[in-house]
């Protein structure tokens, strides 16, 4: 079974993932845009999908629906030039599902 791989987020960002073959969906910053490609990708059934960051709140609204599924797994990577800790809260909720632990809690 072959596992595909998604990258979603602006052009920027979806470049360098291009480069490496994977399937890219650059979107701007228009919600409907960004929601709607989502839902592509979901119906596309891929195994990974790589969001950028300043887009992540928006496409949740698509994605939370599969927050406990196997497939596709979501991550969320920081924007390099607007990193607002999105990235990290939900690396932590995903490594607290799996551990049972919150270790990036800051003490």
């Amino acid at each position: 079974m072959e596992h595909k791989i998604a990258v979603i987020g602006d052009t920027d960002f979806v470049m360098p993932f291009s480069a490496l073959g994977l399937d890219t969906y650059p979107v701007g910053r228009i919600a409907s845009d960004i929601t709607e490609t989502a839902e592509k990708i979901i119906d596309a059934k891929y195994a990974l999908v790589v969001v950028a960051e300043n887009i992540a709140p928006i496409a949740e609204e698509v994605f939370s629906d599969y927050e406990d599924a196997p497939t596709p797994c979501i991550v969320v990577v920081p924007f390099p030039t607007e990193s607002a800790g999105y990235a990290t809260q939900a690396l932590a909720e995903v490594l607290k599902m799996a551990t049972g632990i919150n270790i990036l809690q800051n003490n």
